[in-house]
């Protein structure tokens, strides 16, 4: 089995085999590490996208040189990799978690699709059937929206936690106005996803969400595929000369 690592901006996420779980990169330590993975045995390989910070990939790579004398294997965003062409002039700008999503969605099922990641950023993108690349957006998420308007606000008093469903009633409270703005903001960048999608992709295109966010965002846009791995699973197509973890259960 491959330890399978995805280091967001507020999390590392991570899965072996059977086994899934979550750790905070906030103050991310070699105690945080063993109490997550004290359990495991030795992986045939560690394979890690990130967005992070250095200081979190280091640690990851003392833990794991230390505890099973493996080195890290990296996924990096390519020109063009599995299919898909990227349409940036300096792919190296991407983030990789968006690359190996692409990666992941549009070797899932042809025809392209749309694939959307609703973390602390909501990013968009578009891949044609013939694995173009057509661009995509990248808006503040509905963490780090809510965030923004406490550090400005502070006579506001939001939740920040994900919700399954956004509320976009008028509210009939500050708290509740600004709350459900925000959310409805996001419930009509899901409604203009799903039309620019079709104009662009076609109506068989896929929509496929993956993120903390991602079930209010389908629930919004009234269609689409709830894929909580999306980017994990796009491992296997970025770095496919490192033995994979249970690739017959996920394709």
């Amino acid at each position: 089995m491959t330890l399978d690592i995805d280091i967001g901006n507020t999390r590392l996420k991570w899965r072996c085999g059977e086994l899934r779980g979550f750790v905070s990169t906030s103050g991310l330590d070699l105690q945080a590490l063993g109490q997550a993975w004290g359990g495991l045995d030795t992986p045939a390989a560690v394979r890690v996208v990130s967005v992070a910070c250095h200081e979190a990939e280091a640690v990851l790579a003392q833990y794991c040189q230390q505890q099973w004398s493996l080195s890290l294997c990296k996924a990096e965003t390519q020109a063009s990799q599995a299919g898909v062409i990227n349409s940036y002039q300096d792919h190296t700008t991407m983030g990789a978690d968006r690359w190996l999503a692409m990666l992941a969605g549009f070797n899932r099922q042809p025809g392209g699709c749309c694939v959307v990641d609703c973390g602390s950023a909501v990013t968009i993108d578009y891949v044609d059937a013939d694995g173009q690349h057509l661009g995509g957006y990248i808006a503040p998420g509905l963490r780090l929206m809510r965030k923004g308007l406490l550090g400005n606000t502070r006579q506001i008093h939001l939740p920040i936690e994900s919700s399954e469903r956004w509320d976009t009633r008028p509210g009939r409270s500050t708290a509740e106005a600004v709350g459900h703005g925000i959310e409805l903001m996001l419930a009509a960048l899901a409604e203009r996803v799903v039309r620019d999608a079709e104009r662009l992709l076609g109506s068989r295109a896929a929509l496929l969400v993956t993120g903390g966010d991602g079930a209010a965002f389908i629930e919004s846009a009234g269609k689409g595929e709830y894929c909580p791995d999306l980017v994990l699973d796009g491992l296997d197509w970025a770095l496919p000369e490192v033995l994979g973890s249970n690739e017959e259960e996920r394709f």
